[in-house]
């Protein structure tokens, strides 16, 4: 029998054993800040302050606040049309958060997973 023959190559599962151990602490860092980036807000203005929509860091919208006087003189178009700007601006602040604070911890390699279609 040659020398060897029969072996797994202890070094190499050795480090195998280790990937696995940092991968395994990345996934509990990353659920850690997923967990604080939900607890996090983010509020977007719109037509200088009368219209206010505040959104989680996992993009719940949590609050819709309408001045009172804008109500008086607006149309439902005019209304909607704010709506919808101010809803999709606390949407993409959410997502820059969230990315900005997964980045923080991923050093950018979910981004770089998710370019090979890795799916993170």
């Amino acid at each position: 029998m040659a020398k060897g023959y029969g072996r797994m190559g202890g070094g190499h599962m050795g480090g195998m054993g280790n990937m696995r151990s940092q991968f395994q602490d990345l996934q509990r860092q990353m659920a850690e800040q997923q967990e604080k980036i939900a607890a996090m807000e983010v509020t977007s203005s719109v037509g200088g302050g009368v219209l206010k929509v505040t959104m989680s860091g996992d993009q719940i919208c949590k609050n819709v606040e309408i001045d009172p006087e804008f109500l008086k003189d607006a149309d439902a178009e005019m209304l909607q049309d704010m709506l919808l700007t101010g809803i999709n601006s606390a949407l993409e602040q959410s997502k820059k958060l969230q990315e900005e604070q997964m980045n923080s911890i991923t050093g950018g390699l979910t981004s770089s997973l998710s370019g090979l279609g890795l799916g993170f």
